[in-house]
């Protein structure tokens, strides 16, 4: 196959180089187009008003490319940086954090595989626990690439998107993966409300821990209630509508 790699967490981030190692090892031609810096929480951010400004990166087995633009920007460019424009899937990770729920419509990583999938490119999010090693990265992601491989060919709906997410513990210690749909579960982060020294109010985000923000309970069966049983999670997200059976009944079977 050929395959686009992207994240949000930037690419020197662990997780893309583990993402990467393991689509090489498997004789994929990679191109990869990830942001510069680090671009978490981007949303579906697209830059209209700003130069998108590119530099190539030695990257052994693969072309790649640091962009100064979000991670959207790097799925939608990633044609224009090589002339072969065809891509067969997208991998956007891994993610620093488990991208769970809610957190799909914020994630950057989660953003990229959907603006693939717009592209009608096959796509999957790849996230992981805040705490993970390399052995647990470079295991999440021979599992994404082989789960990549199955969809191969694939014509997924558009705006449909798989997302994949793993706990932080020993690769023999994570659980098999559990095909779920996504919780509801909101976060329950707050704003404190400050002073600024010339003396007008602003409010700041409530300082907490990144790995263990304040959210609602999960609801059994979902994707956030299966991680936290230790399981790797799996979830279509967007539009299946009438092909969903096809899909998840594929998936099922992937996964006996």
């Amino acid at each position: 196959m050929r395959i686009l790699i992207t994240n949000d967490d930037g690419i020197g981030a662990e997780g893309i180089r583990a993402l990467a190692q393991a689509a090489i090892e498997r004789g994929h031609e990679v191109l990869i187009s990830a942001p510069a810096s680090q671009c978490s929480a981007n949303s579906q951010h697209i830059n209209i008003s700003h130069p998108l400004l590119v530099r190539e990166v030695k990257w052994e087995g693969a072309q790649a490319f640091a962009v100064e633009g979000t991670p959207c920007d790097c799925v939608r460019l990633g044609p224009f940086l090589t002339d072969n424009k065809h891509f067969d899937f997208c991998l956007s990770g891994i993610n620093r954090g488990d991208n769970l729920g809610s957190a799909v419509y914020y994630s950057g990583t989660a953003s990229a595989a959907r603006e693939a999938a717009m592209a009608y490119i096959p796509a999957m999010a790849v996230s992981i626990q805040f705490g993970a090693d390399w052995d647990m990265y470079l295991h999440l992601a021979r599992k994404a690439v082989w789960l990549a491989e199955q969809f191969q060919g694939e014509k997924l709906p558009r705006f449909t998107f798989i997302n994949l997410n793993a706990p932080n513990r020993k690769p023999e210690e994570m659980k098999e993966i559990k095909l779920c749909p996504l919780s509801q579960g909101y976060f329950l982060d707050t704003y404190q409300r400050r002073e600024s020294p010339a003396g007008r109010t602003y409010y700041w985000v409530e300082e907490v821990d990144t790995a263990d923000l304040p959210i609602e309970p999960a609801e059994p069966g979902s994707d956030r209630f299966f991680l936290q049983e230790g399981h790797i999670t799996c979830s279509f997200v967007g539009h299946l509508g009438d092909e969903n059976g096809k899909y998840t009944e594929k998936m099922q079977d992937l996964l006996k």
